[in-house]
């Protein structure tokens, strides 16, 4: 026989249903008891919570309150309440588990409807592309799996509107809204009015191709020019004259500048490119964002002449931009241009003549630069004064390039530059070029942070250098994949010769076999402050397992969290779940183990 439901609960579920069908809010649910209110506020669909708490007394809501923040709803200001946006955590966690880590929010009831409309446009724009369809956008049905997830069921029509429109969920949660991501069916007239709640902040805009897609987007621009400081592009295909109307709807109003902060065209293409000149409006855009401090233009298709006129525009500018992004581009030969008699002294300073005094990240990752590209990009660097972060990996500079840049290198350290992270990754160098490069970086008088020379054919004769720079004061170190094999880290065990403050390395895909996990051993005794390990994909027996086990037992790392060792020739095996329980940090495992016998793991790391 069912149990008979109790009293609070036959009550809780009037309550719902009054505020899911009623106009009208009995003042006695605010009267309730703290713990009774506590535990309707876990009860309700969102729906409902939503209209609880927008109708709340407002000195309620003060009694209640446990946070100092303050809301705008419907005009009315008022003061958010931690049990409330406990609540909403709660519901969002329920709907989106895998998004909740990700989320940093001290205002759970804004993220949960700004997603819910994601969904819900989402829906709407799988619809609108259908052939077939001539309607409305905001006459679009949502799905009952979406309405029953904010509480309502089949038929739940409002009088005086239909919850199950997208106008309705637009309108109602449409000033929750800051960021969102459009596909081009949206980007029409209809949504600007759809969305006249919103203060965009963030707009991610999908496969923008048509002059009807522009003129739309354009309208949804100037409406929340404002408000809006990153917009990014993503699958587009934009002519001269998308560009210039893009770019002239970023302007606020009255002024001759514009507030984005964040801007990005990614895996996108700039159709008739003038080889000459930029389109006006982005020259304008670039020259007058005094805010901008991303701006990435990757995977575009872009030629050297794009690149070069931006780059040039920004450092005759002295823009304030702290990120560049060109990557997977192909503009080979774009600092040919580059005047070199402004370094030509024999103490060439950093920072001298224009520069981007804030450009901390440049990225030029897969652009097909060569040894004469690196050779300009040592002097443009000295426009760089305070580069923290240079990636050039995926690109055939060879040993000669790595060679142009050392002189940088020496330079930049010397006059105590903050250029901490480096990346070489998969650059064709050889055994003597990172020696060179090792070399000089041991002695610098401002060591880096990180380095990364994956997938480049070195050889187990690099294992002496690596040996020496392991005992720099280098965090990062990022070695897969470059032939080592049981040689060289024999030989990179042997090296070691003082403590490590290595936080983080990289030895996969290495065919160190059993000689991987001695170098382990050892290494975990010499770097105390290791907190994650990559040796997958090293050809390990299974008895390598025992070596490393040992290691972690006598030297009782306190800071490893990951290792990992996936993809090794190991069957599975029931010791393996025993070394799982025992070794862990903060009650999740360190050990990251194969689940499946390396032969059904397809996998080559031949260069």
């Amino acid at each position: 026989m069912a149990k008979a439901p109790s009293l609070i609960s036959l009550c809780m579920k009037a309550v719902k249903s009054e505020l899911l069908r009623g106009d009208y809010i009995l003042p006695a649910i605010y009267e309730l008891p703290s713990h009774l209110f506590d535990a309707l506020l876990a009860f309700l669909p969102p729906l409902a919570l939503q209209k609880l708490q927008r109708e709340m007394p407002l000195e309620k809501l003060n009694d209640y309150d446990e946070s100092l923040h303050d809301y705008v709803n419907y005009g009315r200001k008022r003061k958010r309440n931690g049990n409330f946006n406990a609540a909403w955590k709660s519901l969002f966690e329920s709907r989106w588990p895998l998004y909740v880590e990700q989320i940093k929010s001290d205002d759970w009831q804004q993220i949960y409807w700004e997603t819910h409309l994601q969904n819900c446009l989402d829906e709407a724009a799988a619809v609108a592309s259908l052939p077939s369809f001539n309607g409305s956008l905001g006459e679009i049905k949502i799905s009952d799996n979406i309405l029953l997830y904010i509480g309502l069921e089949g038929g739940m029509n409002h009088s005086n509107c239909d919850y199950s429109k997208l106008s309705y969920h637009c309108l109602q949660f449409g000033y929750h809204t800051r960021c969102l991501s459009l596909q081009n069916v949206l980007c029409v007239a209809e949504s600007c009015q759809l969305l006249r709640n919103s203060k965009l902040q963030n707009l991610v805009l999908c496969w923008i191709r048509s002059k009807e897609h522009v003129d739309g987007l354009c309208k949804l621009l100037i409406q929340n020019s404002e408000t809006l400081t990153s917009l990014q592009f993503i699958h587009c295909k934009l002519s001269s004259s998308f560009v210039n109307a893009i770019c002239g709807s970023l302007h606020r109003k009255s002024m001759q500048t514009h507030g984005i902060q964040h801007f990005s065209v990614h895996t996108s293409s700039f159709l008739e490119n003038d080889p000459v000149a930029l389109p006006p409006q982005l020259v304008s855009f670039l020259s007058s964002g005094r805010s901008l401090c991303s701006l990435k233009f990757c995977d575009d298709h872009l030629d050297r002449n794009f690149a070069r006129m931006v780059f040039g525009i920004l450092l005759d500018t002295s823009s304030s931009l702290s990120i560049l992004d060109l990557s997977e581009n192909n503009i080979a030969g774009w600092l040919s241009n580059f005047n070199r008699k402004l370094f030509s002294g024999p103490q060439p300073a950093l920072g001298i003549h224009n520069s981007l005094q804030s450009l901390r990240l440049l990225n030029l990752r897969g652009n097909d630069l060569r040894k004469e590209d690196a050779d300009n990009l040592r002097f443009a660097l000295l426009c760089v004064p305070n580069l923290e972060n240079l990636d050039i990996s995926d690109n055939p500079i060879q040993d000669d390039g790595i060679r142009s840049l050392i002189p940088y290198f020496v330079k930049a350290s010397e006059r105590c530059s903050p250029l901490g992270d480096l990346k070489l990754e998969n650059c064709e160098l050889s055994c003597n070029g990172v020696t060179q490069l090792l070399d000089a970086l041991s002695t610098l008088k401002k060591p880096l942070n990180s380095l990364s020379v994956a997938d480049n054919g070195l050889g187990s004769q690099v294992a002496a250098a690596l040996g020496k720079f392991l005992g720099t004061s280098i965090r990062v170190l990022d070695m897969g994949g470059i032939g080592l094999g049981s040689s060289g880290f024999r030989n990179l065990q042997q090296g070691i010769i003082q403590k490590s403050r290595l936080v983080k390395i990289n030895i996969s895909k290495n065919r160190g076999g059993t000689e991987t996990a001695n170098f382990l051993s050892k290494l975990l005794s010499w770097a105390p402050e290791l907190v994650a390990v990559d040796a997958s994909y090293n050809l390990m027996p299974v008895e390598s397992l025992t070596v490393i086990c040992s290691a972690l037992k006598v030297t009782k790392s306190h800071h490893l969290r990951c290792l990992d060792l996936t993809g090794n020739t190991w069957d599975n095996q029931p010791a393996l779940s025993s070394m799982l329980a025992e070794f862990q940090y903060n009650g999740r495992p360190i050990l990251i183990l194969p689940s499946l016998p390396t032969s059904e793991i397809p996998y080559d790391d031949d260069p």
